[in-house]
């Protein structure tokens, strides 16, 4: 697929493109999304078909305030909390244990937020727009405990609020907080490598 920023042709403050066009214009990131959450093609696919068949539906009130990409990916997340709801309560989630130590806890806020932003994350929706995000991110999450991997991809991808994941996860507050915050500190060092960083490596 072209560059994404060639792709989207609707900016902010402007109208949507033809219907008949999305598909070809943002198949391929839609489906990156919905497949680095599902892991399921068949799913991925009518994922896909759902978001599109939803944003013809709401076409109209489509604002302007975001691109056009971005819109119809908030349109896909919120298809797959359906999705997530149906299926992660039955899947065991093997890893059982967290770390209580805290050595990193300067990187964080009170809130969980970041003190010092990754670099070059001045702009997450643009990011979020791109098919290579995704892969990196995917990359990463693999990385991490599958707690910990499930505890970000519930509350931060999938927009689920902290009582509805912990029932999902069946712990309580306190332990996601801790899973979220070994998350976060995890991706961030290994998206500074894979995404942000200048080098080889890095995507930015």
């Amino acid at each position: 697929m072209d560059d994404d920023s060639e792709a989207d042709a609707a900016r902010p403050g402007r109208a949507l493109s033809e219907p008949e066009t999305w598909l070809e214009r943002h198949g391929d990131a839609l489906y990156a999304y919905a497949l680095f959450r599902t892991r399921d093609t068949a799913a991925a696919e009518d994922l896909v078909q759902d978001t599109l068949i939803a944003a013809f539906q709401a076409r109209g009130r489509f604002a302007g305030l975001s691109s056009e990409r971005t819109w119809l990916i908030a349109i896909l997340k919120n298809k797959l909390k359906d999705y997530v709801r149906r299926c992660m309560r039955e899947r065991p989630l093997p890893d059982t244990s967290l770390e209580t130590d805290d050595p990193e806890a300067e990187l964080f806020d009170a809130a969980g937020g970041w003190l010092h932003p990754p670099s070059a994350w001045d702009r997450p929706d643009t990011a979020l727009e791109q098919r290579q995000f995704w892969e990196a991110l995917a990359a990463c999450l693999r990385g991490l405990p599958p707690r910990q991997s499930e505890a970000f991809t519930l509350c931060e991808l999938d927009g689920l609020d902290a009582g509805e994941a912990c029932n999902i996860l069946r712990i309580a507050a306190t332990n996601l907080r801790v899973l979220l915050h070994r998350a976060r500190l995890g991706l961030r060092q290994c998206l500074e490598v894979r995404w942000f960083a200048p080098g080889p490596e890095g995507r930015r």
